[in-house]
């Protein structure tokens, strides 16, 4: 009985090996089912799109306006064709200015000046369409306007049928103790934003301009610059 008794522990721990060779095999199987390379792929994620910029390049500022427009704004322009500033990238900004010293003898001398600008923005992905930035830009320079140090009699005055939107800010400022009557008006159409400084002042006596004919007049001159802003397209 008790060789019979070793004899069957030792049949049953050697039938037992095979058991565990094949739980071991099971596990490794389970291990490998799980590896990353097995895995189904996922789909990329679409790269985002935005809808592309309407214009794509600008006019030159200094023709920006008519040469009417230049003699009624500036009747004593020291230089009618303007003085265009230096970019980089005439495409995407562009400058130009005109000063005016209409002297009137004993009554005192008139001075005026006109300055435009023109930022254009392409779309891009990363940071939106050309639209949305030139939409962002305008308010920014909305915002600075309002912002002038020393600004006095501040308004802002919507201005209809100027591109697709169209504010003028007026103000008056004292330097040197001459009362200056300034305009600004700030334009977008599309991915283009147009922004118009005019400013006014009546020197050694001359009585001071009316704000109110400073902004007809530059209103008037937003609608030609936005007009040929439109006409390059490109």
């Amino acid at each position: 009985m008790h060789r019979s008794a070793k004899r069957l522990a030792s049949l049953l721990t050697c039938a037992a090996v095979p058991v565990l060779l094949v739980a071991g095999c099971s596990g490794s199987d389970s291990d490998s089912s799980g590896d990353a390379s097995s895995a189904p792929s996922r789909p990329a994620k679409p790269s985002p799109t935005v809808a592309p910029a309407k214009f794509k390049t600008l006019p030159n500022p200094c023709e920006a306006f008519s040469k009417d427009t230049i003699k009624k704004m500036l009747p004593k322009a020291k230089d009618a064709s303007g003085e265009r500033g230096k970019s980089t990238d005439n495409d995407s900004h562009g400058t130009c200015s005109w000063t005016s010293s209409d002297e009137k003898g004993v009554d005192g001398t008139q001075w005026r000046w006109l300055d435009i600008g023109f930022q254009r923005y392409d779309s891009d992905p990363g940071v939106g369409s050309g639209e949305k930035r030139a939409t962002d830009f305008s308010t920014k320079q909305i915002a600075e306007a309002k912002a002038t140090k020393n600004a006095k009699k501040l308004s802002t005055v919507r201005t209809s049928g100027t591109g697709d939107e169209a504010t003028a800010i007026t103000y008056d400022v004292k330097r040197d103790d001459t009362n200056f009557k300034n305009t600004t008006i700030v334009a977008r159409t599309s991915n283009i934003v147009v922004t118009i400084n005019y400013n006014g002042a009546g020197l050694a006596g001359a009585d001071a301009p009316k704000s109110a004919d400073l902004l007809k007049q530059a209103q008037a001159a937003a609608k030609e610059a936005v007009a040929s802003a439109t006409k390059a397209k490109g």
